[in-house]
């Protein structure tokens, strides 16, 4: 089972990912996908006139923040990728990580706000989309844990929550698809390969930073768990195909 997480930023008008979801999917490859979109969000918060801020990556969530994030994420961009997926001829559904739930999280950085780091993975409903044969499109909200959750909706950092549900799954590989070519080092070329010690020395360095964080964080994840995890670059035609199939570029992650 391949779980692939989709980075907003990497789908345009031009982007082959869907394309090859389908051929992956009519070709019995089992795919799970799990979707950002930090840049359509920031955007309708700018129409709004709402500021945003990121601490290492994630970004601060309060109370008016987290309404669009519910919307962009389980509204708009799920209800998009499904679309695009279903018109090509692919079966797809789309449910976020309240649905069943799906992802249940607490709260560990008071100070980023409304953000939740999953505690518990409940994989059933995946599992039963997987067994009608449906690809899960998943959006990375989570519901807080315990009784005194109360229904609080959490904004869950989409990496992350594609590492967990990854290594719930028992995935084989675990792949991002991103808007850069891989992790790349001062001079901007890209590290073929980089084991957990080396990523975080490139992340204690500053030359790894911003969004590529949590990447390299979910791999760090991942990889206790997954046998492959990769980062790469979503915005070149067929990557994703060619990623199953053994070619293209791109960082791998190991321990």
């Amino acid at each position: 089972m391949l779980l692939v997480k989709i980075g907003g930023s990497t789908l345009g008008s031009q982007d082959t990912t869907f394309e090859d979801l389908v051929a992956l999917q009519k070709q019995g490859v089992p795919v799970v996908v799990v979707h950002g979109g930090g840049a359509v969000i920031t955007d309708w918060l700018k129409k709004q006139g709402v500021a945003t801020r990121f601490v290492n990556g994630r970004r601060v969530t309060d109370e008016p923040t987290l309404a669009t994030v519910v919307a962009v994420l389980a509204g708009l961009v799920n209800s998009e990728i499904v679309a695009k997926v279903n018109s090509l001829g692919g079966k797809a559904v789309g449910l976020s990580g309240v649905d069943g739930p799906l992802l249940e999280a607490g709260i560990r950085e008071p100070e980023l706000g409304l953000v939740g780091e999953v505690v518990k993975v409940n994989t059933r409903p995946v599992e039963m989309l997987l067994a009608a044969g449906y690809i899960p499109v998943i959006a990375p909200l989570g519901l807080m844990s315990g009784a005194d959750g109360k229904g609080q909706i959490l904004n869950v950092n989409a990496d992350t929550a594609a590492a967990e549900i990854a290594i719930a799954l028992k995935a084989e590989s675990f792949v991002l698809l991103t808007d850069v070519a891989g992790v790349m080092d001062k001079s901007g070329k890209v590290f073929d390969a980089l084991t957990v010690h080396e990523a975080n020395t490139l992340i204690a360095s500053g030359v790894a930073s911003g969004g590529m964080i949590p990447k390299l964080e979910a791999c760090f994840k991942a990889v206790e768990r997954v046998p492959r995890a990769r980062i790469i670059d979503g915005r070149q035609a067929h990557a994703l195909r060619g990623e199953v199939e053994g070619v293209g570029g791109g960082t791998t992650i190991t321990q």
